[in-house]
């Protein structure tokens, strides 16, 4: 029975694109730069751009936070701090936690019936807060971070950190569900597990074990037994 699944957050369980534009209008008004929505939407594609440099580790993680707002910044003709936007940006990020719809209903129904781990590449205060503020930890048996672990997703090295971590640990009932490719579905691959695959549209991809929409339908593929 598939009965050890690791979940990630952003995406998957926690609406990040809601809380990203939260906190990052409290940011660039805190700084005195209008947040419109051309301003928000190049930063998230600069920002979405360093996280996939870091998922092949051409950057460290404390480069994706500086040279997010200094290329936000250089685009905006502004002469701002990105330290200090970054360090605003994550204090505000951190207060946020919206969940996406149906999250926790699916994590109600998978609870108690199969082992829940939260598997991310977030920066752990930040994700620790969001956790807290939706109070869905009192599902998962533990959290595993790149941050703490010192690996991020897709290497293999974050997977078997945390199998190393997990009690009775066996490859073979473990599945993750997540809505990255690059991260989520390419890192299980890796790992050798399963791999669930959450894509709006729903077009699979050859990389992917299963695709399914949202986490609901993957909540109904684990009781199903997938």
């Amino acid at each position: 029975m598939k009965n050890i699944i690791l979940i990630d957050l952003d995406e998957t369980l926690l609406d990040f694109k809601a809380d990203e534009k939260a906190a990052l209008t409290k940011t660039l008004t805190t700084l005195g730069i209008e947040p419109s929505k051309d301003t928000l939407e190049l930063y998230s594609r600069i920002n979405s751009a360093q996280w996939k440099r870091l998922e092949k580790r051409e950057i460290t993680r404390e480069q994706v936070k500086e040279n997010r707002y200094r290329l936000l910044f250089e685009a905006l003709g502004k002469d701002t701090d990105p330290q200090k936007a970054n360090e605003i940006y994550e204090k505000e990020l951190a207060k946020q936690g919206r969940l996406l719809s149906g999250a926790r209903e699916a994590l109600e129904r998978l609870y108690g019936k199969v082992r829940l781990f939260i598997a991310s590449n977030g920066t752990v205060d930040v994700q620790n807060g969001r956790i807290n503020n939706t109070g869905i930890g009192k599902y998962f048996e533990k959290a595993f971070f790149s941050e703490k672990i010192g690996f991020e997703k897709p290497d293999k090295r974050f997977f078997d950190t945390c199998f190393a971590q997990i009690p009775n640990f066996k490859k073979e009932n473990a599945v993750i569900i997540g809505d990255s490719l690059s991260s989520d579905i390419l890192g299980g691959k890796n790992a050798g597990i399963t791999t669930v695959w959450l894509n709006k549209s729903g077009d699979g991809s050859p990389l992917a074990d299963m695709t399914l929409k949202n986490i609901s339908e993957a909540a109904d593929a684990v009781i199903k037994g997938l």
